[in-house]
């Protein structure tokens, strides 16, 4: 057990150290011709390398199961005897290696739920019955308890506004791709951000049982119900490495030649399909972080491969998560003018909308806005340069009758079915502008999934937290083939549920913390980079530059990962085969033998670097 503990602590420095030894036995041999030095770094690279591997053999032994390991700790034993050292090294250093690759690349997915509590609010601002502020840990606020909430800072619990306004961004829950702004009476959720305003709300829930806590519950929950995949090759192992060991046996007490039985040992340990699986895994996954997709791991890859159904978040995710106007029209006349008015109040305000038409309108004439009046539901009434500039919604313009013609109604309508939200904009009683605000698709968005439904994606679906309307459109825009609007998580994690008890295998595509719980239930969970780190921390895949060219590459990766893989394993058993056939027919020998399985090894290795090279087309 002592050992045990000592070559797990170590175990990054041994593999380090075999792997240098080998590269001095190597480069002693084939370049500098100094034998000695060779041969002795390979003796002690095979020792040292051969160390953990007999260490995890002898603990399977215990716990009653025949391991790769254990016929790889056999044939470093023969090969040692029969003094083939550059065999024993080489095997146990890239035994060793492509497990430390895999194991490093999937370590961190069990820091997100870590990464998640760091994230919940930890303070609050109470207000006490004399009106003065206290802040207090947030275990010690109790549900009824009246919170000061101030510009810039988190919502603290689930509960409802008491006095004041002000924008909420509640994308981190429910994923509204605009602020929402909150009054007397809303409700508000734990974990969103107040953009704007101050207001009080009285604690409906506190801790675990707001929403924000009950995301954290969902994640812990999702990532326990992933089941671990045993790995392949050693599943073939529980059968293979026995039945080499009861060959080289028999073939002993049937011949008594210890030389012959021991070749058959060395000839049959699984050298290529011991390197080649890891080599696929580590190329596949080299090649798409150097192509901005991280993979976490070997499991993903296979079950990434097996996916038909893809589930998306829309905002940030579908959407680039920034309100833009998408469409501008011009109605009346003295467009120049009316630009320079609308810029001058909207510059103004603090709206999300405002600021997008700003954004939109760049410089303009300079006007001083003589005066201002908000209108509760409806929008702005100003004044500039002495005439009077509406803005706002269908309803203001109604209660101020200004008249829309049919063919005006027509396109507000057609922009509305683009799921844009309508801003309209009357000077001196007349309509001068009619425009278009929205979260921007994603330009790559529509021809990735394309090519993705031609790669073998079955079904597209849509869970977002936005407005039906607004989803169906972005929906129909990008052919989704089903949509559920107006989710909050736990919603979206019953949708992902249903459709995996369906038979359906599900990879959910999301950004934010609304998303994780998702994230972490489907089989596979992508994050945009540029979501929040829990969604990054949950995943198995990272889109790392946020791009749906990305997704593209990632599922057409795991696909020639898996084949790469499958005909390396092809390789090393009918390089096993042959050898085997060529031992017993008498026309291989025992250095023919090492030289064809040194090749095999070499073609796995090179095959596998074929997918440095592999491009989604």
């Amino acid at each position: 057990m002592k050992l045990q503990r000592w070559v797990k602590k170590y175990l990054n420095t041994i593999i380090l150290l075999s792997g240098g030894l080998v590269t001095i036995g190597l480069l002693s041999d084939y370049v500098f011709h100094i034998e000695m030095l060779g041969l002795w770094s390979m003796i002690i690279a095979s020792i040292i390398g051969a160390l953990p591997i007999t260490t995890q053999a002898y603990q399977s032994l215990r716990n009653k199961v025949i391991s790769i390991e254990l016929l790889v700790s056999i044939a470093v034993i023969a090969a040692f005897f029969i003094q083939e050292y550059h065999e024993s090294a080489i095997v146990t250093f890239l035994f060793l290696f492509g497990a430390y690759l895999e194991r490093r690349t999937i370590q961190k997915t069990r820091d997100s739920v870590k990464s998640l509590i760091a994230m919940a609010p930890t303070t609050a601002l109470v207000l006490n019955e004399d009106g003065e502020v206290e802040e207090v840990e947030i275990d010690f606020v109790d549900e009824g308890d009246r919170l000061l909430v101030k510009t810039g800072a988190q919502v603290p619990v689930d509960g409802v506004v008491l006095f004041g306004e002000g924008f909420i961004d509640e994308a981190s829950v429910t994923g509204e791709s605009f602020p929402v702004k909150k009054k007397v009476g809303d409700n508000v959720f734990a974990g969103t951000i107040l953009t704007n305003g101050t207001l009080q709300v009285e604690a409906e829930r506190v801790g675990e049982d707001t929403t924000f806590g009950k995301i954290i519950e969902l994640v812990e929950e999702a990532q326990d119900s992933k089941s671990v995949m045993e790995k392949f090759i050693n599943k073939f192992a529980k059968y293979y490495t026995p039945a080499v060991i009861i060959f080289a046996l028999a073939t002993y007490l049937l011949t008594r030649d210890i030389r012959l039985a021991i070749t058959v040992l060395v000839l049959g340990c699984p050298g290529a399909l011991v390197i080649g699986v890891p080599v696929s895994n580590v190329t596949g996954i080299g090649n798409g972080a150097k192509n901005g997709v991280l993979i976490k791991g070997g499991e993903v890859l296979d079950r990434m491969n097996q996916i038909d159904t893809m589930v998306f978040d829309k905002t940030g995710t579908l959407t680039q998560g920034k309100t833009a106007v998408t469409t501008f029209l011009s109605v009346g006349k003295n467009e120049q003018q009316g630009r320079a008015y609308l810029a001058a109040i909207e510059k103004e305000s603090d709206h999300p909308l405002a600021q997008a038409i700003v954004s939109y309108l760049g410089e303009t004439q300079s006007y001083v806005v003589e005066q201002t009046v908000t209108l509760e539901g409806r929008g702005i009434q100003g004044i500039v340069d002495q005439k009077e500039v509406l803005i706002g919604n269908e309803r203001l313009l109604i209660e101020k009758n200004i008249l829309v013609t049919s063919e005006e109604s027509r396109q507000i309508d057609a922009i509305k079915l683009q799921g844009n939200s309508i801003v309209l904009v009357a000077i001196e009683g007349r309509l001068q502008f009619i425009i278009g605000v929205s979260d921007v698709i994603r330009p790559e968005a529509k021809d990735t999934l394309i090519r993705l439904r031609k790669m073998g994606i079955k079904r597209f679906v849509m869970l977002t937290g936005d407005h039906t309307m607004t989803a169906q459109a972005v929906a129909k825009e990008l052919g989704i083939d089903e949509v559920h609007a107006e989710l909050l998580p736990e919603d979206k994690v019953r949708e992902v549920q249903k459709l995996k008890d369906n038979g359906h295998v599900v990879a959910f595509v999301g950004d934010g913390i609304n998303d994780s719980p998702s994230i972490a239930l489907a089989d596979i969970g992508i994050a945009m980079g540029s979501g929040t780190d829990v969604a990054v921390e949950t995943s198995d895949i990272v889109l790392m530059r946020s791009s749906f060219e990305e997704l593209a590459h990632a599922y057409g990766l795991t696909k020639a990962t898996i084949a790469n893989m499958r005909q390396n394993i092809f390789i090393a058993l009918a390089t096993v085969a042959f050898l085997f056939v060529g031992l017993f027919a008498g026309w291989i020998y025992m250095a023919s033998g090492m030289f064809v399985h040194e090749a095999s090894i070499l073609v796995v290795i090179f095959n596998g670097l074929r997918l440095v090279k592999y491009k989604q087309k």
